[in-house]
């Protein structure tokens, strides 16, 4: 398998950095704040369903997460949350943009054996510039040939990110903690994929598909991806 690939791309989002604990954070502020109108628990849900039809609007990312937080406190308010409660939804959101960064276990180390044996990529969805300021302020920058930044990740999205790398399928892996976006997609192109779980995942990641693919391999640490590929 490996005198196949070429390029490894890599999630970024709790696949280099940390970044779904602090998302659970603010929203247990943002439930805390909102307990007068329904409990925590209900606050959750409204806020996850408000943020899912807000995607085809917002896309993925913080700042989506902000006009969600308000819209939801709209609505369960009633219209009549405070202009200081909107105030306090801001000041959490803009906090969570500003969390520091907190690269996983042994990703650097990785990267560092890997680079100039395989082109490496960084291939995530999300806000551009969020995506961007986090990659500089991780220190890993160096590490990568090409970075993309998508609104989506489909088969459509990797198609074109591999047509613009210029290899073919097969010669392409994909490296990420979610199965439905780093992983099925590249399967369904013939391209390979490693699943590294991260211990928290966002419910609209989840999937219950088992995978059974000659292409696929499931780690349980980042480390273990040298063991295949050098």
């Amino acid at each position: 398998m490996k005198e196949q690939i070429k390029v490894i791309a890599f999630d970024a989002d709790d696949t280099l950095w940390v970044n779904e604990p602090y998302f659970r954070e603010t929203e247990e502020k943002f439930s805390q704040m909102m307990a007068d109108y329904l409990p925590q628990h209900s606050v959750t849900k409204e806020l996850f369903k408000v943020e899912i039809d807000n995607l085809p609007l917002y896309g993925y990312g913080i700042k989506g997460f902000m006009l969600s937080m308000i819209e939801t406190a709209i609505k369960i308010s009633d219209k009549t949350i405070k202009v200081d409660t909107i105030e306090k939804i801001l000041e959490i959101g803009q906090e969570l943009l500003q969390k520091p960064i907190e690269l996983l276990d042994d990703i650097e180390e990785v990267l560092q054996q890997l680079q100039g044996k395989y082109k490496l990529v960084m291939a995530t969805k999300g806000d551009l510039l969020d995506q961007e300021r986090k990659l500089i302020k991780s220190g890993l920058e160096k590490y990568f040939h090409h970075t993309e930044i998508v609104s989506e990740k489909k088969e459509k999205e990797y198609t074109k990110l591999i047509k613009h790398l210029d290899i073919k399928p097969e010669e392409f892996l994909m490296i990420g903690n979610s199965l439905k976006s780093d992983i099925l997609p590249v399967l369904n192109l013939g391209a390979h994929g490693f699943h590294i779980p991260f211990h928290t995942t966002w419910e609209y990641e989840k999937i219950d598909t088992e995978i059974d693919h000659p292409k696929f391999k499931q780690l349980s640490s980042v480390k273990e991806v040298l063991d295949h590929l050098l």
